[in-house]
């Protein structure tokens, strides 16, 4: 099983924990708040975009998905093998700016 598929097994077994800081992200983003359902719709039909191996406690990786009312999010997550759980690092909505079709960043 690759890595997406174990986070989004952690999704369907409710094993996510979100970091404060995503959290916070979630409630102050400046496109408008995003909700634990649209990360997970985010997350159910997303893709790895970036991976990060250097990451500690864990490697982590940036999801690129749409909700279901194609609302774009960029999820920053770990997967925490030894205890099956999936850990929301940080979440937010690409800027456009930023992003060539929020899954390349510009030049």
């Amino acid at each position: 099983m690759n890595l997406i598929d174990r986070i989004r097994k952690c999704f369907d077994l409710e094993r996510v924990l979100y970091s404060g800081h995503a959290r916070h992200e979630m409630r102050v983003e400046e496109f408008g708040q995003i909700t634990d359902q649209e990360v997970y719709e985010a997350v159910k039909n997303g893709k790895v975009i970036e991976e990060y191996p250097n990451d500690r406690p864990y490697t982590s990786v940036l999801v690129f998905g749409k909700t279901n009312s194609k609302r774009p999010i960029h999820i920053v997550c770990a997967f925490d093998a030894e205890n099956n759980q999936t850990i929301i690092i940080t979440v937010y909505h690409p800027d456009p700016n930023v992003w060539d079709d929020f899954q390349r960043r510009k030049k």
